[in-house]
């Protein structure tokens, strides 16, 4: 299997520092962390606090994972959280083996851990999360899709918001469909086109636009 420009660049990087066994060994990690992530999340949670990074010349431990791990900010800290949160709420997660009992990915942990953690959250969904994540390592687009609006819901701004770049996108993509097909009666395809023009002039100015 072909190795992504990021794989081989940690697998040199391990080579390179085989004479440090805790530098090396996060590295390896980093590689496999998608099929091992509680691995990795544990390194890092220890890492992180105890500051070895500072001695491999890095100024702070977000640079040290950027930099060597080629993991971003928000990743890290989604490894780190999620395994912090496993370790006080749901220890035994950390003792599976993930063939006979399914580990969550830290996705799903995330999700979990935010829905406990949101003031006003509904317990009873808040319940049925924990089930599904620990119970069934349930994936966070199916937790997304039946708890996102419950537990974290849009104000009234944001949910204007979402629905106006939905539309734009849709209409944007429809208006480069028409442009030149044949499928659709040219004059009939140019009147649909100005009404689309009319509808993205409608929508509220995108923040990019506004400033």
């Amino acid at each position: 299997m072909a190795r992504t420009k990021t794989e081989a660049a940690l697998a040199e990087a391990e080579r390179e520092h085989a004479g440090d066994p805790v530098r090396a060994e996060l590295l390896a990690r980093a590689r496999r962390f998608k099929s091992s992530w509680l691995e990795l999340a544990e390194s890092l949670s220890s890492l992180r606090k105890g500051g070895q990074w500072k001695h491999w010349g890095h100024a702070s431990f977000d640079e040290y994972a950027k930099k060597e791990l080629h993991l971003r900010q928000e990743t890290v800290d989604k490894l780190t959280g999620s395994f912090l949160f496993l370790q006080k709420r749901a220890p035994e997660v950390l003792a599976r083996d993930g063939v006979g009992r399914p580990i969550p990915s830290y996705q799903s942990v995330d999700f979990l851990r935010r829905a406990e953690e949101r003031e006003g959250a509904p317990a009873e969904a808040v319940t049925e999360i924990h089930r599904r994540v620990i119970d069934e390592a349930a994936s966070l687009p199916s937790l997304a899709r039946k708890y996102k609006e419950v537990v974290f819901p849009l104000d009234d701004d944001e949910r204007r918001e979402r629905d106006s770049a939905a539309i734009r996108a849709a209409a944007r993509r429809l208006h480069e469909l028409l442009d030149g097909t044949e499928a659709v009666p040219k004059r009939l395809a140019g009147e649909v086109r100005t009404a689309i023009e009319r509808l993205i002039e409608a929508l509220p100015e995108e923040e990019s636009e506004a400033a």
